[in-house]
């Protein structure tokens, strides 16, 4: 039938939203065929056709609305397919068959609820009007947007998903961002005890204020802010705007007022085809109750249109029932990985835990377990996703685990236990959001995919809210590779390189700059978050160029910009060189004179330096003048390059030390310094084996020998610590120095973008020992190559904050506000062990309690 001449001929089906479950309904009715079965309608109550919720702060963040939409609009231009934007259903006559909308009545013969659901808001004195802004639509982030204008500090009620996105949202624009939740953790439904408190931890790191147990009784006028949230016994919290994001509710207003059956807790109750308690009406999403459960996640509510595209197409074949969903998510909040797996919380009667948990870095992982031990029930993950994949694919597929099963869980490994992709069954699904097997990709692929891109473009694979993506890309490796089709490896969509090629391009063929590389080898005009900073530090590895000069200056980050490691409060921290801890007392008098002047907090750091903390933006200049005067040089704090070496005080000392640590530790530093590298490289020195400067956990690590030096390779401490490995025996001055060089060098043209030495030396084949012929015995004839390059780094080096301080127009960009001179009067301090720092929220309640003034 051609739609094109009989679509009024036909039965009419209407679908009631365009939200992203509504517009994943329409697709799967097109891909079966529906538009030569029905004259189908939409109607959406938004302005905008269906757009991507999942990255909706994106907006903030300079993406358009069309941007985000979920497809082109020819999708809607389609004969027999009609889509009514900012158009209501104001009422559903069952009777007649009709729904009413701001445009008339409008018949049908098989209708759709995706009507979604709408943000609830606390029952709050005060809480209405300006004071109630939410967080679910464009408009909204207009609202918000709008209101933030001029503004400090904001506010988000609601401590779960939606919340800490919001949260994310109001620091990207430049507020100072605080989180009140009811329950006494953070993501209560996701995350348990441990869990919630690791992530609390991580995301106050970032300066997002985070109040927990609180529940707002009232919102008044405030003194300093806008408004004034009251909580219990006399606390409070001022602010400039509310964002509420305390939850969902299902949007069942029109089921409710047409009489049809509803869930206990609210929804529209459905079976299992979807169906509701009137057989001409189907419900799906956020709407939709089944088994009074109401599903807060995408990935249900494609399984749902699914189902009823094809019921509605009459592909019995097809039309699996819906049967629950698995609620398993992955996201990164504020820049945090959060994980939830399955029974998440235990609920299941004898399942049992293991829990590693790390309060150092603020990372916690718990794995729940069958009382039999032999099956995987849920995880909770903070701090680090890398064990993600590995672990819901156990819980998905009934893979039995280790006979430690602690063993998933923990550090040692670098991640969960590889269980490789081989090992998938093909039923295993990959893609939780469009029920992608691994079965389907690799029939993809038979089928002539030849790279991610194209999988996913014919199996929508990783298109809902990407959590499936590394996974994914494993998977479509491995299948191209046992194929023996040859794996595309592009830095990103403007490079269809590696770092690795990108870094020959520019070393062979003279290149250094950015706009130079993107017309030769790339493509577009101006790149991405991936590709600028990846050049970057190819352009400054190979040529050394001072990156404050205007063509380097759009491809550095925050830190890199203004040569200083942004703190929570938006303040900077200095750190002056310290070559291997050594230092004059002039030299301490002077860090101490520029602290004192500067009323900054001082810490000495396990790197043997001296942090300066709570400098703002204006004054960076300033103190960077007087301690250059006073001999000093930028410390690369900020930069992705050498930081330290660290020393002992070796033989000059210490009655165990067999050779000069400090001198060495001096010669190396002043070396290396500047160095730009795919990721920070830390050094040591010990003049004994009693190794005192813990050279056996840096990138380099050198140790004394009665015959000159051990030379160890590719360690790290952090959140995943690995002991470096002996690379070389009682090396002179010279051949130590000389391999240094070859092994940095190699590191730095080979290694992916941001990989420390320690992932870069376990991903190399033949591992060690083909490290080892590489630079000792230059197996590869590269070393004499290796050498110059480093030199010429070497040679070009220049402290860059020193270079900064001689142009005016670079100084132009250290100021806080691009229209007056002078800080930010906002910024307040207390005081702490005889230093200021910046005062934390419950103290800047308690000083606006009393009066006190905390400046």
């Amino acid at each position: 039938m051609n739609p094109a001449t009989r679509s009024n001929d036909l039965p009419t089906l209407i679908v009631v939203g365009n939200g992203m479950v509504g517009h994943h309904c329409i697709e799967q009715l097109i891909a079966n065929g529906a538009l030569g079965q029905y004259r189908i309608l939409v109607f959406g109550e938004e302005p905008q056709r269906a757009y991507d919720r999942v990255h909706l702060s994106e907006y903030f963040n300079g993406s358009d609305s069309e941007a985000l939409a979920m497809s082109d609009a020819a999708l809607y231009r389609q004969p027999g397919l009609t889509l009514h934007l900012g158009t209501p259903v104001l009422e559903i006559d069952r009777v007649r068959r009709e729904v009413i909308t701001t445009r008339g009545a409008f018949a049908y013969q098989r209708l759709v609820l995706a009507t979604g659901s709408y943000p609830f808001v606390p029952p709050i004195a005060g809480a209405e009007g300006e004071a109630r802004l939410l967080y679910r639509t464009l408009d909204d982030l207009d609202g918000i947007r709008a209101a933030a204008r001029g503004k400090r500090r904001g506010v988000v009620v609601g401590g779960g998903l939606l919340g800490l996105e919001a949260a994310n949202a109001l620091k990207s624009i430049g507020l100072q961002a605080h989180v009140v939740e009811f329950a006494p953790r953070l993501m209560p439904v996701q995350l348990d005890e441990f869990g919630g408190a690791a992530l609390k931890q991580r995301i106050q790191e970032l300066g997002v204020g985070v109040h927990l147990s609180r529940a707002t009784q009232s919102i008044t006028a405030g003194s300093e802010y806008r408004y004034r949230m009251n909580f219990a016994a006399g606390e409070f919290l001022e602010t400039d705007l509310i964002v509420f994001s305390a939850g969902i509710r299902p949007q069942d207003a029109l089921a409710r007022a047409c009489g049809l059956k509803l869930g206990e807790c609210g929804g529209v109750a459905v079976d299992d085809l979807c169906l509701t308690s009137d057989p001409a009406i189907h419900a799906i999403g956020e709407c939709a109750a089944w088994n009074d459960s109401v599903f807060g996640l995408v990935a249900p509510g494609y399984q749902m249109a699914r189902s009823v595209a094809a019921q509605l197409c009459g592909l019995v074949d097809m039309s699996a029932p819906f049967r629950g969903a698995d609620m398993s998510t992955r996201l990164k909040l504020l820049g945090v990985d959060v994980g939830s797996i399955g029974d998440a919380h235990a609920a299941q009667p004898g399942a049992r835990s293991y829990r590693y948990i790390d309060e150092a870095t603020a990372s916690y992982r718990r794995l729940v377990v069958a009382a039999d031990g032999k099956r995987v029930l849920g995880a909770v993950l903070v701090g680090d996703n890398s064990y993600y994949d590995t672990l819901l694919q156990y819980a998905q597929n009934g893979i039995e685990p280790p006979e430690d099963p602690a063993s998933l869980i923990m550090p040692a490994g670098g991640g969960a236990p590889a269980l490789g992709v081989d090992a998938l069954p093909d039923s295993a699904t990959l893609c939780s959001c469009h029920n992608v097997s691994k079965g389907a990709v690799c029939a993809a692929i038979d089928g002539g995919c030849t790279d991610v891109a194209a999988v996913k473009a014919c199996t929508r694979a990783g298109s809902g809210c990407g959590g499936c993506a590394a996974l994914l890309k494993q998977v479509v490796e491995h299948e191209l590779s046992v194929r023996g089709i040859a794996v595309d490896k592009s830095l990103c969509e403007h490079f269809a390189h590696t770092r690795q090629e990108l870094f020959h391009f520019v070393s062979v063929e003279g290149i250094e700059r950015f706009e130079e590389l993107l017309a030769r080898h790339g493509k577009g005009r101006i790149g991405c978050d991936i590709c600028k900073p990846a050049v970057g530090s190819i352009l400054a590895s190979c040529w050394n160029r001072p990156i404050t000069e205007p063509a380097l200056i759009p491809l550095q980050d925050t830190n890199d910009t203004f040569m200083a490691n942004m703190q929570k409060n938006g303040t900077y921290s200095v750190v002056p060189r310290i070559p291997g801890g050594e230092i004059t007392p002039d030299g301490l008098i002077a860090i101490g004179a520029v602290a004192k002047k500067y009323d900054l907090y001082t810490k000495i750091t396990g790197g043997q330096r001296i942090d300066l903390f709570g400098a703002q933006l204006h004054e960076l200049p300033e103190i960077w003048s007087e301690l250059i005067a006073a001999g000093f040089e930028t410390g690369h704090a900020y930069g992705k390059s050498l930081r330290t070496v660290k020393s002992c005080v070796g033989s000059t000392w210490c009655r165990y030390g067999v050779q000069d640590s400090v001198a060495m530790a001096l010669r190396l530093e002043n070396r290396y310094k500047g160095l730009r590298s795919p990721h920070k490289i830390k050094f040591a020195v010990s003049g004994c084996t009693r190794e005192c400067a813990e050279a056996q956990s840096k990138d380099i690590g050198v140790i004394a020998t009665e015959n000159g030096w051990n030379l160890y390779v590719c360690g790290n401490g952090g959140m995943r610590p690995r002991h470096a490995e002996l690379f070389a025996t009682d090396l002179s001055d010279e051949s130590l120095v000389r391999t240094i060089d070859r092994l940095l060098m190699f590191y730095i043209r080979t290694a992916d973008k941001l990989q420390r030495t320690s992932v870069w030396r376990e991903s190399l084949e033949g591992g060690l020992d083909y490290l080892k012929a590489v630079i000792l015995n230059d197996s590869l004839d590269l070393a004499a190559e290796l050498e110059a390059q480093m030199q010429r780094v070497v040679d070009r080096y220049q402290c860059e904050w020193a270079n900064a301080l001689q142009d005016t127009e670079k100084l132009k960009r250290f100021r806080t506000f691009v229209n007056q001179q002078g800080g930010d009067p906002e910024i307040r301090f207390v005081r702490e062990r005889g230093q200021r720092r910046p005062a934390r929220d419950e103290e800047l309640g308690a000083l606006a309690n009393t009066e006190e003034n905390p400046a």
